[in-house]
């Protein structure tokens, strides 16, 4: 394991250092150390080009985390470059709004079934927080139920084992429900009468919707007075250029969208029907930089070159291959009973499960440990971006296959926790 540390070396010492300062060390918890494997995983990067990353330690990887999924057409895009360094000479941030707000918004009224009106704000945890407040200024109602991740603010992440610091009151407003059940959504609103003001999901993480699910959770929804509320902050932009609820044609009262729609840029929108949206000109939805300029010009690239571009189809071409290769790479290496593959081509989950004399986070751990050393950037998921060639899923697939062939033979032996270069990942928490 030395010459891995090694190859680790200045990620290490950077850790030591910025530990003193940032809690953490990351602004992130899905960027930071929690997530890799302990000793065996670059902890910084300094530049990325295309699909590529390099960490400060000068290791070049193929990227399949891709900033947690914003970076849809890959780093350094020129046409959003282009963008952005035009309206850099402008200026970043006014005393009044641009006319770059009313381009974004018409432009995403156009693709959006949902999308009447649009207002912005700079991540996914704004985006869900505005739409929460809108359904509840248009009930007058308090508890929601949820289904799926919807960020760090108090109203969500307080119904997660992530609840320190959140007042119970707060928690107790916040339900869960599971996903493609409709009986379990039901009896959770019908427990709470006429007190739901919104049901909020993700439309699809790693489990497809049953037909007729996802507007079987709209009409219960309404049934009991509560505003439907897709959350796509993942899959828009990256299931289909309208968001999931094009996909699956479903149309619901509000969504929120983020990650891709700016290829890197901090931006996020809440978006629906304008009937609930005025509600945003009451309700305090309200930030400095929420209409900062080069977000907007850097969206505005992003999406029109979905547009022009064959975008989701290369996504979903690169993606199903993906998807193809691991399940014969865990068929090969006999593995299928403990990994499995899960979700869409565009973005695909890895699923880890224990097995005899491993547990699910030693499995886990030694297949990063062992893929990250041989030039693959991932957390367990392939984040598929524009810019990544067959080259590079090429490199992926041998990747896997020594990954995986290491994690056999270490099953085999009984040797899995003897062979990792420091203690399992444990996970943040569970949602999916």
């Amino acid at each position: 394991m030395t010459g891995m540390r090694n190859r680790y070396a200045k990620s290490q010492a950077l850790l030591a250092r910025v530990e003193r300062v940032i809690p953490l060390g990351s602004q992130t918890f899905s960027k930071s150390r929690v997530v890799f494997p302990s000793d065996a995983a670059p902890l910084f990067l300094t530049h990325g080009k295309g699909a590529h990353v390099w960490d400060v330690d000068g290791n070049e990887y193929v990227d399949f985390i891709n900033g947690l999924l914003p970076v849809i057409l890959g780093y350094d895009d020129p046409d959003v470059i282009e963008a952005v360094s035009r309206q850099l000479r402008k200026g970043v941030t006014f005393s009044l709004p641009t006319p770059l707000e009313a381009e974004l918004a018409e432009l995403l009224r156009e693709i959006i079934p949902c999308a009447e009106m649009a207002r912005f704000g700079k991540n996914g945890s704004d985006a869900t927080t505005g739409a929460i407040r809108i359904a509840r200024a248009a009930t007058g109602r308090e508890r929601i139920a949820v289904c799926g991740y919807h960020g760090w603010q108090d109203w969500y992440i307080g119904a997660t084992t992530r609840n320190k610091g959140v007042p119970r009151a707060v928690r107790e407003l916040t339900h869960t429900f599971p996903y493609n059940d409709l009986d379990a959504l039901a009896r959770l609103l019908e427990g709470h009468p006429r007190e739901f003001a919104a049901v909020m999901m993700e439309a699809m993480n790693v489990e497809e919707p049953r037909p007729g699910y996802l507007q079987g959770v709209r009409d219960l929804a309404h049934e009991h007075g509560a505003l439907f509320i897709l959350d796509e902050i993942i899959t828009g932009f990256r299931f289909h250029l309208g968001g999931a609820q094009t996909l699956f044609g479903v149309t619901p009262d509000l969504a929120t969208f983020g990650k891709s729609m700016g290829n890197g840029f901090p931006i996020s929108a809440v978006v629906g029907q304008a009937r609930y949206m005025r509600e945003m000109e009451e309700i305090f939805f309200s930030s400095t930089f929420g209409g900062e300029a080069l977000s907007l010009a850097a969206s505005l690239a992003t999406i029109r070159k979905m547009q022009s571009q064959p975008v989701h189809a290369t996504l979903n071409r690169l993606g199903e291959r993906i998807i193809v290769t691991t399940r014969a790479h865990l068929e090969r290496h006999g593995l299928a009973h403990c990994i499995a593959i899960a979700g869409k081509p565009s973005w695909s989950l890895m699923q880890f499960k224990d097995a005899t004399h491993a547990t699910a986070a030693e499995i886990k751990s030694l297949y990063l440990q062992e893929i990250i050393a041989r030039g693959i950037l991932t957390a367990g998921s392939h984040n598929v971006c524009y810019a990544h060639t067959g080259q590079d899923l090429q490199q992926l697939d041998a990747a896997q296959d020594e990954a995986m062939r290491i994690v056999r033979e270490a099953l085999d032996r009984g040797e899995v926790a003897k062979r990792l270069a420091g203690p399992p990942i444990q996970p943040i928490f569970r949602v999916r």
